[in-house]
């Protein structure tokens, strides 16, 4: 294979992991630090009323998550009654039942939100049907007037829209207005008139009633907005000024001329509603986000395992940078190691009984096995009797140094157990036949360079940022990959090895400019 291959598949990995990477942090909003948090608003609700000893049905409006609002969790509490959510016209509804509800009750509800835009844009949508007409009588003949008058007066359907709110609002009402509106009309009138009396020129309109998110509030009070079928798309209408915007930072709970709350049964009684806002984990309410959007990246990702399996990959997945980190020391600096994965497996097992405490454990260990070892090689036995006499040695001294450490109060001595016991085994293995082949120093090298292997890989593995985002975004490892496999090509110096190189060049270098200094003398 020669290099341009290999450079195009290096260059397609790390592409593939950087769009993944950069997709899930830009669209889906996967943080790229593990303690990003996001602010969350809470919204609770509140319903007291009395029963009188029979059915009770309780509706309530519940929100949906919108294109602005997204609904990362829900609660629901009501003690004795049942409970299902239900479509209802244009809203979605919680119904509370009970066959017998006896004095006062309180049934809860709390949704929690996240801002996913700035500002909701307008989504093209099938043409909706108009509606019902509600007025009768006099007050359709009265409606019927006044849409008359201002479809005249205006050029299109959004400044139709404008005059009605402009009118429903203006001190100068006429007669017709005054019939329909009564002596005080509350915003919540005039948008739910204002809905009916743009459907009569047959364009789908309807009323909105939002909750504004503004932290810690008691007692909240509902706006109302219109929204308008126009173009293809909803538009929402302010009603102070007729712009086409809602309210800011105001979440629509439920849209159309029905109440928030539904009583049947019982004594309607008061219904509070608080807010509060808050900060959580910026990973939760992603996930949430990205299930909302059915993405393959949530549906098909390790975030979706069972909890415990979702610890073991945290570990796993951050093998491949330790192993990328061994790669580098052993091939670019030139550290010398027992084996090519130990210094990996042992800095996994340093996440269970700390560096030090590891690197302690582990040079006992060694270092008792390996008298055993020397002993062994006085019996002149098969290689294979020989390793499983040594695994054998070393579970019993593991045992023994267990048993002495919880005995004598150190805790952290039970740790030993969970060193790969095979690996042991091999290491005590391969650092006698070292020593016997190149002599002690050799030994006592490659053993050094082992254990300070070990160290940094459970340094860089033990980090936040590199656990999260190769647990959060395991794509990354095909950035890492490819960084190993043009590591896989390096055929320059290492580092260990420029003193000697130096020297030589240092000869080198003397030895022409004798030839040099001879040259001019003759």
């Amino acid at each position: 294979m020669n290099r341009r291959h290999l450079y195009i598949l290096c260059a397609l990995l790390t592409a593939v992991g950087v769009f993944a990477f950069a997709y899930k942090t830009l669209v889906l909003g996967f943080p790229a630090t593990p303690d990003h948090r996001v602010e969350i608003w809470r919204a609770d609700v509140k319903i007291d009323f009395v029963a009188e000893g029979k059915p009770v049905k309780v509706s309530l409006a519940i929100p949906e998550t919108t294109d602005q609002f997204a609904i990362i969790d829900q609660t629901f509490i009501s003690p004795g009654y049942g409970f299902a959510t239900v479509p209802a016209d244009l809203n979605r509804r919680a119904v509370f039942t009970t066959r017998e509800g006896k004095g006062e009750q309180t049934i809860y509800y709390r949704a929690v939100f996240q801002k996913t835009s700035e500002r909701a844009k307008p989504t093209t949508v099938p043409r909706p049907q108009v509606g019902r007409i509600r007025f009768q009588n006099e007050e359709l003949t009265a409606a019927r007037a006044v849409v008359d008058r201002l479809w005249k007066q205006s050029a299109d359907e959004a400044s139709f829209v404008t005059l009605v709110l402009d009118r429903l609002r203006g001190p100068g009402r006429s007669n017709e207005l005054r019939l329909l509106l009564g002596q005080r009309p509350s915003v919540r009138q005039r948008m739910q008139l204002a809905a009916d009396m743009i459907r009569l020129s047959r364009i789908p309109a309807r009323a909105v009633h939002g909750l504004p998110l503004e932290g810690l509030r008691r007692h909240v009070a509902f706006q109302h907005w219109l929204e308008v079928y126009i173009d293809g798309a909803w538009h929402s209408f302010d009603p102070k000024d007729g712009r086409r915007q809602p309210p800011a930072n105001t979440v629509p709970w439920w849209r159309g001329p029905g109440p928030l709350v539904r009583i049947e049964g019982a004594t309607p009684g008061k219904t509070d509603v608080a807010t509060s806002r808050a900060y959580e984990v910026a990973l939760q309410t992603a996930m949430v986000h990205g299930r909302e959007k059915h993405s393959a990246f949530v549906e098909f990702s390790v975030l979706g395992l069972p909890i415990q399996m979702r610890a073991v990959y945290q570990i796993l997945l951050a093998v491949p940078i330790g192993i990328m980190v061994l790669v580098i020391l052993r091939n670019v600096i030139g550290m010398k190691t027992f084996g090519t994965f130990m210094p990996v497996l042992m800095a996994m097992a340093f996440r269970q009984t700390d560096v030090l405490w590891g690197v302690a454990l582990f040079t006992l260990v060694c270092g008792l096995g390996l008298m055993v070892r020397f002993y062994l090689e006085r019996l002149k036995l098969l290689l294979v009797p020989r390793l499983a006499a040594v695994v054998i040695v070393v579970i019993a001294i593991m045992a023994v140094l267990s048993v002495f450490s919880h005995k004598l109060g150190f805790e952290r001595g039970l740790s030993v157990a969970l060193f790969p016991i095979v690996i042991l085994a091999m290491t005590i293995e391969r650092m006698s036949i070292v020593w016997e082949e190149r002599g002690a120093k050799e030994a006592f090298q490659q053993t050094g360079g082992s254990l300070a292997v070990a160290v940094v890989c459970y340094l860089v593995m033990n980090l936040d940022i590199v656990r999260h985002l190769f647990f959060v975004f395991p794509e990354l490892l095909l950035v890492v990959l490819a960084a190993t496999l043009l590591l896989g090509r390096y055929t320059g110096y290492r580092l260990v090895e420029l003193p000697r190189f130096k020297v030589l060049a240092g000869l080198a270098d003397k030895g022409r400019g004798e030839t040099g200094g001879k040259g001019s003398g003759n």
